[in-house]
């Protein structure tokens, strides 16, 4: 589990790629202080875990289904990243909820400085956007921001000062990729308020009883 408060700018090394999936090695400082082979690492969202590790480099594998639903597979030698390290059981919980399991995937469309803010329009699935809220949160490369506006087909974030100075968000441009996470309170809400009415379908063409009454035969 991470806060999405980003820890350091980290910069890859090398990537080595496989038939569907790849080994990122990543440079950094900070994070390695306790870092222990086994170690969760929110890499840009993306929870990784530490295969190896010397001083200031760790390694980490990326499996098929992480690289179809997030844009590590376009990163390359010299790329920045955001990293995090898991959140501990007694440090403050200054962002929100964010598991690095990404949802999926939104295009960066304009960036649009208003005094000391900087305000950034992010277009993505209607799939995603369903679980995107006016003032909720939202991880968008693990860096945990507050939805400004909502609308069927983009949302907006503002950042500020802090965050764009200690994040990579500011180093894109419009058409880059980023990962998105919705809030996963909002998914699981989703899910129990459909929970009866998935259950009461019949499974493979099987007959339940809601099914019968709902036709008629009992």
């Amino acid at each position: 589990m991470f806060t999405g408060i980003v820890e350091e700018i980290g910069t890859v090394v090398s990537v080595h790629r496989g038939a569907k999936s790849s080994s990122l090695t990543v440079q950094g400082s900070l994070i390695f202080e306790d870092m222990r082979i086994g170690d969760s690492i929110a890499v840009n969202g993306v929870c990784l875990t530490v295969t190896d590790r010397t001083a200031h480099t760790f390694t980490a594998d990326v499996m098929a289904e992480t690289l179809r639903r997030s844009s590590l597979g376009t990163l390359s030698t010299g790329s920045l990243v955001n990293m995090e390290r898991a959140m501990a059981a007694d440090g403050r919980f200054g962002g929100h909820m964010v598991s690095g399991h990404i949802d999926g995937t939104g295009e960066i469309e304009s960036f649009v400085r208003e005094d000391n803010a900087v305000w950034v329009t992010i277009k993505a699935s209607e799939r995603l956007l369903r679980y995107v809220i006016e003032k909720g949160s939202i991880a968008i490369d693990g860096i945990s921001l507050t939805v400004a506006y909502v609308d069927n087909r983009c949302f907006k974030v503002s950042l500020i000062p802090h965050t764009a100075g200690n994040t990579t968000l500011p180093g894109k441009k419009a058409g880059d990729i980023v990962n998105l996470e919705n809030d996963v309170v909002g998914k699981y809400i989703d899910k129990l308020l459909h929970f009866e009415q998935d259950r009461s379908e019949p499974e493979s063409g099987g007959i339940s009883m809601d099914f019968l009454a709902q036709n008629g035969f009992v």
